[in-house]
């Protein structure tokens, strides 16, 4: 089986258009960070977040300048790992170990958990079939919407998980990790056995977890935000974006179309972009775990963002353990964003 149907198309639809956008450009000389300003207004934010743990930071991509808030804890990346697999891959093209015109096969035993257009086209049973994507459409599927099969499929071509974590170890991106693939963190992190290409549609998924006791599925959503495997503090995912922006983890060839991709990212619309200056523009990795039980292990949102008159700048943001609903879980980010904006100038 070929998945080509609409959901596919509309995700390539979306690249084609994105790369019509021109490539972010750095811009005039900046003003220091308002750091005062930024310490003394972060706290209500913290306040607000409780019981969850907030956290932000801000990087100044032309003077180098950060800020952040909560500096050694690692946060789970849920999707936002995608990012870094995105940057192992077309560091792999570069080196001529894969191309993006390249089909990957793969099988129902390579599904992952919801959220997939993959897996929404894959028939039901799921055993038994096959399908051929090329690694243009996954990266695609990974970086704009969020799927969960094509960034596994994608890794597992790539050498895995950690092949992912050598890439980022070669390239000095510290504090950032990637250690699983998505099918396995989504049923560690809510007390699932291995996961089963029987799951692939949201609604099996919540049937199997709700299987699962409460009080189980609870303490590992309590271990997977406290967990150090596929993390990253808020420093480390700066220092990342930073090299990426500065073009040392792609080379300047693939950075425009990664960071085309990362612009038309679907979701997370009101979180940091929603406090950003009008007529800025922001290239970024949304993500957010599934919440149960009242409780979301995580919400992250990490990009760079280009301000109307040209300067550029990191952001990162998590929010973990978070029992709001998800409305004041993305003011949350997008007063974030607000704040920075002031501190900035």
């Amino acid at each position: 089986m070929t998945v080509s149907r609409r959901a596919l198309a509309v995700s390539a639809g979306a690249a084609l258009a994105a790369c019509g956008r021109k490539p972010l450009i750095a811009g005039r000389r900046s003003p220091p960070l308002d750091v005062k300003r930024l310490n003394d207004g972060f706290p209500a934010l913290v306040a607000r977040a409780r019981p969850g743990i907030f956290s932000a930071g801000v990087t100044n991509l032309e003077t180098g300048q950060t800020w952040y808030w909560n500096m050694g804890r690692p946060f789970p990346l849920a999707g936002a790992a995608a990012l870094p697999l995105a940057a192992a891959a077309l560091a792999a093209i570069e080196a001529r170990q894969l191309a993006l015109s390249e089909r990957v096969t793969f099988s129902a035993v390579d599904l992952s958990a919801p959220f997939s257009a993959i897996n929404r086209e894959w028939p039901t049973p799921p055993d038994g079939y096959s399908a051929s994507i090329p690694v243009s459409t996954l990266l695609t599927l990974a970086l704009i919407w969020s799927d969960n099969t094509a960034a596994d499929v994608l890794a597992k071509r790539i050498g895995g998980p950690s092949a992912v974590n050598a890439f980022l170890d070669e390239k000095g991106a510290t504090d950032v990790r990637i250690d699983r693939y998505a099918r396995e963190v989504a049923v560690e992190s809510a007390g699932m056995p291995t996961f089963r290409p029987a799951w692939k549609d949201e609604a099996a998924f919540v049937a199997a977890r709700s299987a699962v006791p409460a009080h189980d599925r609870q303490t590992a959503m309590d271990a997977y935000v406290a967990d150090p495997r596929d993390s990253a503090t808020v420093a480390g995912a700066l220092a990342m974006l930073a090299k990426l922006a500065a073009g040392e983890l792609v080379s300047a060839a693939s950075l425009p179309q990664l960071l085309r991709w990362m612009e038309a990212a679907r979701g997370g619309e009101r979180r940091l972009k929603a406090g950003l200056p009008a007529g800025a523009r922001y290239a970024h990795k949304p993500a957010a775990s599934m919440s149960d039980l009242g409780f979301t292990p995580v919400v992250a949102d990490l990009g760079i963002a280009t301000w109307p008159d040209g300067r550029q700048f990191a952001l990162a943001a998590f929010l973990a353990g978070s029992t709001a609903a998800e409305p004041q879980r993305d003011s949350l980010f997008a007063e974030a964003a607000r704040l920075i904006a002031a501190a900035v100038g």
